[in-house]
């Protein structure tokens, strides 16, 4: 809460975050108006589904074949009629089926009509079951993935290892910065940057992989991505008994007047290093060891001593408090983000579910086509079509295409 003030009360002053921060503007995902909406988003697809469920099917199962003269009236769009005898009821249907119509027909007990019916992507109406279902798919990942899933962020230096979980984790794993390169071009830029990475379960290497930002590892449903990087300082340090207390990269991922600093408390001991890499006039690195010490009452900063060390240089234990202090040099640290989301896969599912139901949708609308025959010839047409068909173009092709077999063009329709 102390961060969210020191960078949000200049602009709005501490009430205002403070009522921001109850309203829970500063975690929304996690807040309790937020969750509620989620559910209340979820039950509205699931009943808007259901309700449309059993209508679409009705209509899609549902197949009228034989139509009343009315529905060819030529008021109507896409209506045509054809002279008597310019065409059978086998012409109508080769002509649908060569369009990949599913024809189905009837014909009057008297013989002296029969019907046709030209279906095409029948079933595909159900399509935009598949497009709520990704909605409710996206909403259940989400939830899973904030319910079940983990993620943290490690440095780790050169050579050095640490927990994936909280210490005491039964099983828990650890990852291990084997190597850190990060090439540079002759600009200085970065081509690259790149951690050989092991990762240890009850003392065994279970994976190792150098990984870079699109190259992860993943072991047991964790997925290890290279994230970040930044300078380490290889530091030694024996007390004044001359006992190694100290032997590793100290992560120099803090800023102090832009330069890298990081912090270190001597092991066994109430002595703190703040430890800051700059350059010296000639521009060569220096390490700057700056020893502190518990705090007086008064809160000052209680700096015990001050120190400047060269690569593979050490402090002079006299001025150091009796401990002395190497600096091997320069390193680097990687920085880690480390995930287990189990809900991925259900948002994966989400999204061909969502993807599916959107392009069946607008690219396979369902059209139909009803032709009545009479015996002598003469033929009646009607199509209808969902909105995404251009149904005026693809009826005015069917049309075409039967006039030609029937040597004569068909009535036009007459506006309604």
């Amino acid at each position: 809460m102390a961060a969210i003030h020191a960078r949000y009360d200049p602009n709005f002053g501490p009430g205002v975050v403070d009522i921001l921060e109850r309203l829970g503007f500063f975690r929304v995902f996690a807040a309790p108006w937020f969750i509620g909406l989620l559910v209340l988003l979820v039950i509205s697809i699931v009943v808007c589904t259901l309700g449309r469920t059993p209508r679409m099917w009705r209509g899609v199962s549902r197949l009228t074949v034989q139509q009343p003269d009315a529905f060819f009236d030529l008021r109507l769009p896409e209506r045509a009629h054809f002279e008597a005898g310019s065409l059978t009821a086998d012409d109508v249907a080769e002509a649908l089926r060569a369009r990949r119509f599913k024809v189905r027909r009837m014909r009057a007990e008297d013989g002296s009509v029969e019907w046709l019916n030209g279906d095409r992507f029948r079933y595909l109406k159900m399509a935009t079951l598949l497009t709520h279902l990704g909605l409710i798919l996206f909403l259940l990942g989400g939830a899973v993935t904030a319910a079940l899933g983990f993620e943290t962020v490690v440095f780790v230096g050169e050579g050095q290892t640490a927990p994936v979980q909280p210490v005491g984790t039964p099983h828990n794993l650890l990852v291990k910065n084997i190597s850190f390169q990060a090439p540079q071009r002759p600009d200085g830029s970065f081509i690259d940057f790149r951690t050989d990475l092991g990762v240890y379960r009850d003392g065994q290497q279970v994976a190792r992989k150098t990984i870079t930002v699109n190259d992860p590892l993943e072991v047991d449903g964790f997925v290890f991505h290279q994230n970040t990087f930044g300078p380490s300082a290889e530091v030694a340090i024996r007390d004044p008994d001359d006992r190694l207390v100290w032997s590793g990269p100290v992560l120099l991922a803090g800023e102090l007047a832009g330069r890298p600093q990081g912090f270190l408390t001597v092991p066994g001991s109430g002595l703190g290093l703040l430890l800051l890499l700059q350059r010296d006039a000639a521009g060569t690195a220096v390490l700057a060891v700056n020893g502190l010490g518990p705090a007086p009452a008064d809160g000052s900063p209680a700096i015990l001593f001050r120190t400047m060390l060269g690569v593979g240089a050490a402090s002079d234990p006299a001025q150091t408090l009796g401990y002395t202090i190497s600096w091997a040099g320069p390193g680097a640290f990687t920085g880690m983000v480390i995930k287990r989301d189990p809900g991925a896969p259900i948002i994966w599912g989400a999204f061909l579910s969502l993807i599916s139901g959107l392009a069946l949708t607008f690219y396979l609308p369902r059209r139909r086509v009803w032709a009545q025959v009479t015996r002598d010839g003469a033929v009646r047409l009607a199509m209808i079509a969902d909105r995404y068909v251009d149904a005026e173009r693809e009826f005015g092709l069917l049309v075409d295409h039967l006039s030609g077999r029937a040597g004569a063009r068909g009535k036009a329709p007459v506006p309604g």
